[in-house]
């Protein structure tokens, strides 16, 4: 028997050494024909089961920024254009009427949207420094000004006015030196662009806005800058056939540069979000009762009140560490991504009290990292203790986050199953804890003493 096989073994290696051109050619056309088989197609049947790229959901926090012509006004809202013109509210009327001359138009902040102190560098510093493993920075908002130099937006752009500079690239340039990834957010519509309220006029029975400007940005956004993200917006006065959003997802999924790597929101249409798309923003600030289904992501803003810088925010109206940190576990616990958004000066600065923020969320994740990075959600995201609790895992590794101080020393979890190999220890402290299984299920821990923490949540981790 030995003896027929070593024959049979003979004879297939012989044939394949007189055929191994042809064998190539083969493995070839299979793996060809495997690739063109995942080709998606300009619908969302088809664009919907692409499935996300796996940093993503391993990345779990990030860095949203607006910056713009309304960073110079600084004074309520980047919606300032839109509150003071259309909206007509009275403190955006009355703010121009008592700090402008007669005749001042929105256009005429820009040459003061010089960003001097811009320093792409620091910029990624603070944000490597926070933990952040994503940026994302607006590339046009709502009021049409391009951070980059578009060509069909002229003049109204980073590089003819205001910074006289690229935006968009020296940032990019320096988020990848620090092999953090790097998203872009891109306005669809424009409040004031005449085409656009050209086709608005026509019921959107005319597309030429699309194809003029918001499709050939986009085009020029990836091919150019190659982003791992694209965080679309302003799209829901039409439907996605009025933005060919389909037809640009294809292209984007198919054959853009960035085809493996690329990640996109759900705002591509009218009635799009939270159905269509990659992950799922929702709403800004998404906040769902019970695990959902599908991948998510929160937006959430430091200042409470705008997402671009004002000059006249009150500390109240910002949100404190601790809120941070139990927010973003919150949000991860439920399978989330937590992109926190902070609002840079027209001159380029980021505010010292958003800077404090972001590093002390850093230091948090220094110790707690583990917890929060490429976890999954556990079976239960959360339990009503003595304090409130909220789980993620790894493997069979189980974390517990307490977002309070329990100021006991010993302290009960009631949903975890233990068995005599299970190891726990408190982040942070090196020592395995002391601990003993309740009745039926769960088990009791004698605490440490917890070390100071700014963000007043620590982390139990359960090794089975």
């Amino acid at each position: 028997e030995a003896h027929s096989a070593f024959r049979t073994w003979r004879r297939r290696q012989q044939y394949y050494s007189e055929n191994k051109s042809y064998i190539s050619l083969l493995f070839c056309l299979l793996s060809c024909a495997s690739s063109f088989g995942t080709r998606y197609t300009p619908d969302w049947t088809s664009l919907d089961s692409r499935p996300l790229p796996e940093w993503y959901d391993e990345v779990k926090f990030g860095i949203f920024v607006h910056w713009g012509v309304f960073s110079v006004p600084a004074f309520g809202s980047e919606w300032f254009w839109w509150y003071w013109k259309v909206a007509l509210k009275p403190e955006y009327i009355l703010f121009m009427v008592k700090n402008y001359p007669p005749g001042f138009s929105y256009t005429d902040f820009a040459p003061d949207f010089h960003a001097q102190f811009f320093d792409p560098d620091e910029w990624a510093d603070i944000f490597e420094a926070s933990g952040a493993k994503y940026v994302v920075l607006t590339s046009k908002h709502h009021e049409g000004f391009t951070n980059w130099g578009s060509q069909t937006s002229w003049n109204w752009n980073s590089v003819d006015n205001g910074p006289h500079r690229d935006l968009v690239g020296d940032l990019g340039a320096a988020i990848r030196k620090r092999s953090l990834h790097y998203g872009l957010y891109h306005s669809l519509y424009e409040w004031f662009n005449p085409i656009y309220l050209s086709d608005k006029q026509s019921g959107f029975k005319t597309q030429e806005f699309v194809e003029k400007k918001a499709m050939p940005e986009l085009y020029d956004l990836v091919n150019r800058y190659k982003p791992d993200l694209i965080w679309s917006d302003g799209d829901w006065e039409a439907p996605d056939t009025y933005w060919n959003s389909t037809g640009f997802l294809a292209w984007l999924y198919n054959d853009s540069p960035v085809k493996d790597v690329v990640v996109t929101n759900d705002r591509w249409g009218l009635g799009c979000y939270c159905k269509h798309g990659g992950y799922y923003n929702c709403a800004d600030k998404f906040t769902p009762g019970q695990l959902p289904n599908h991948k998510w992501e929160k937006c959430q803003s430091v200042d409470t009140i705008s997402w671009g810088y004002r000059r006249n925010m009150k500390l109240s109206e910002l949100m404190d560490l601790p809120s941070i940190i139990k927010d973003m576990v919150y949000v991860v616990a439920l399978g989330g991504n937590y992109l926190l958004n902070v609002g840079p000066t027209a001159d380029g600065m980021i505010a010292p009290v958003f800077e404090e923020r972001l590093r002390g969320i850093g230091a948090w994740l220094k110790v707690n990292g583990e917890a929060i990075y490429s976890t999954k959600p556990w079976r239960v995201q959360a339990e009503n203790a003595t304090v409130p609790v909220w789980y993620t895992s790894k493997s069979s590794t189980v974390y517990a986050i307490l977002t309070s101080n329990p100021m006991q020393n010993s302290f009960k979890l009631l949903t975890p199953k233990t068995s005599h190999n299970t190891v726990v220890t408190l982040l942070g402290n090196p020592e395995p804890l002391k601990w003993a299984p309740l009745q039926t299920s769960g088990l009791i821990v004698l605490l440490p003493d917890l070390p100071f923490s700014p963000a007043e949540a620590w982390t139990l981790k359960l090794d089975a």
